[in-house]
């Protein structure tokens, strides 16, 4: 198995390297992996740090937007360059640890067809930002509500999902509400999704977190809604 690492990154210069580092440092068994790097026209000096990258021994694909078009488009970008049997996300910050991906990769091999989820709220979430969790936990709990889940966190950046999943879908979403929109798909599927507890950070705006509740909830909650009940999820 093959797995594609997509690094969505907008001005990450403090953090791209240290990020790079640990998850091209990352020994999965039975698995090899690529990294794909995609900059989403970043304004500081992330993408001249991108471009001198060299990974010794190690696959790295570097995608460069002309233009800022948000998260979901980096991601989308990226998925069209995967060459994995699975696919997973790696934010450009510090918030995640690259290792538990491993525990992810492991799930794998007992549930084949199914996704699985890095949950935040099952493992050590730290965050002194509350309106983040509280926003987090209320999606989550629509989430199920609207789809007969039982995630504990729907918003999670770690979601390791089959490569053909993708190619039957349209992704929609060109920023934040990536999350909501893939969760969606994949219930309305009848994909089976599994969660293991992850280790977790939260970044404060100063230090550069760009997810605002108030703005990129309720663009999430209209996602949940959307996929919901409209029957034609492919549009």
């Amino acid at each position: 198995m093959k797995l594609s690492i997509i690094i969505p990154v907008f001005n990450e210069e403090k953090t791209i390297l240290k990020v790079l580092d640990k998850v091209s440092k990352l020994k999965i068994p039975g698995w090899e992996k690529e990294i794909i790097i995609v900059d989403d026209c970043s304004t500081d000096n992330t993408k001249e740090i991108i471009k001198r990258l060299a990974v010794s021994g190690k696959q790295l694909v570097k995608i460069f937007h002309g233009k800022n078009s948000g998260k979901g488009a980096a991601i989308k970008t990226g998925i069209e360059k995967a060459g994995g049997t699975h696919i997973i996300i790696q934010d450009a910050d510090l918030e995640y640890t690259p290792e538990d991906i491993k525990k992810l990769a492991f799930l794998v091999g007992k549930y084949p067809e199914a996704a699985v989820y890095g949950s935040r709220f099952l493992g050590k979430y730290h965050s002194t930002i509350f309106g983040h969790k509280f926003g987090n936990q209320f999606l989550t709990q629509l989430t199920n509500f609207l789809y007969h889940s039982q995630l504990s966190d729907m918003e999670t950046c770690y979601k390791l999902i089959p490569r053909k999943f993708f190619e039957t879908v349209k992704i929609n979403s060109q920023r934040f509400d990536f999350e909501p929109e893939i969760t969606a798909k994949l219930l309305k599927r009848g994909i089976k999704i599994v969660e293991v507890p992850i280790s977790y950070t939260k970044r404060g705006f100063s230090e550069g977190k760009k997810i605002k509740w108030w703005r990129d909830g309720f663009w999430a909650v209209l996602a949940l809604l959307r996929y919901r009940f409209n029957q034609f999820d492919n549009w």
